[in-house]
């Protein structure tokens, strides 16, 4: 019988994580320090990602902050270009920056429009795709797009976030089916409605309320929920998956119209 002990452990694995400033990023970057990776958090601004590192390595990590501008293919470029020659390669991504904003269908601009694909759809294209050309010149990796429940269903007054996980979810399909023979492996994590910092007030509204009773569950997930299905599509757990979607919203999607 196979001794699964550390299936899921990322020790020795050099981890990518985009969007780590806030949020689920934030989350994420601390649940894969301690599955044992080598954790590079990247963003806009260096400094404000200071106090997660500081926490990571007050831990025993060994975690560092690069410059990285999704939205930017030459700072993408340098930045995986730094973390190969410091850490000598790269095994897992998880591309998780994202933007939205909330208006009317009828209220939205062109800017609006592409700040928000910019970021959500073209930014996680070109991290991907540079990602997956070191990957494929090394013998193979994980590559985890952070989607949304939104990329199937729908909710008012975000129309252009949901096109552009929509397409992030197809994409993650395509690039999976090609890059196999490159033991790239690509998959979707879709998070529902997670309660953190920055919607907090919003979720624990009369509205939030309203939302909450719509989930088959009737509770928000928490950040802890998604840690199980991040671990399984980053480690070796997961070495046979790809162009899977994994979907964590307490049954929301499921639900009834």
């Amino acid at each position: 019988m196979a001794d699964n002990t550390d299936l899921f452990s990322l020790a020795g694995k050099r981890v990518l994580v985009t969007g780590a400033s806030s949020g689920l990023g934030r989350h994420f970057a601390k649940t894969l320090a301690r599955a044992g990776a080598q954790v590079i958090v990247g963003a806009r601004r260096v400094d404000r990602l200071e106090d997660l590192v500081a926490d990571l390595n007050r831990d025993g990590s060994n975690a560092v902050a690069m410059a990285l501008d999704v939205t930017s293919r030459a700072s993408v470029i340098a930045c995986l270009d730094d973390i190969c020659r410091r850490f000598g390669g790269l095994d897992v991504v998880v591309n998780n920056a994202g933007v939205s904003d909330t208006k009317g269908v009828l209220e939205y601009t062109d800017e609006d429009w592409d700040a928000i694909v910019q970021t959500n759809l073209t930014g996680a294209w070109m991290v991907a795709q540079e990602s997956a050309r070191r990957m494929a010149e090394r013998g193979g990796g994980s590559i985890v797009n952070v989607t949304s429940i939104l990329a199937t269903r729908l909710a008012g007054a975000v129309g252009p976030y949901c096109a552009a996980k929509a397409g992030l979810a197809h994409l993650t399909r395509s690039m999976a089916l090609e890059l196999a023979r490159h033991r790239v492996r690509v998959n979707s994590l879709a998070p529902g409605y997670v309660m953190t910092e920055i919607n907090q007030a919003f979720l624990q509204s009369d509205a939030g309320e309203r939302l909450k009773r719509r989930i088959p569950a009737r509770e928000f997930c928490q950040l802890d929920d998604l840690d199980g299905a991040l671990l399984l599509l980053a480690s070796d757990a997961g070495r046979a998956m790809t162009g899977s979607e994994i979907v964590v919203d307490n049954g929301h999607a499921c639900s009834g119209l």
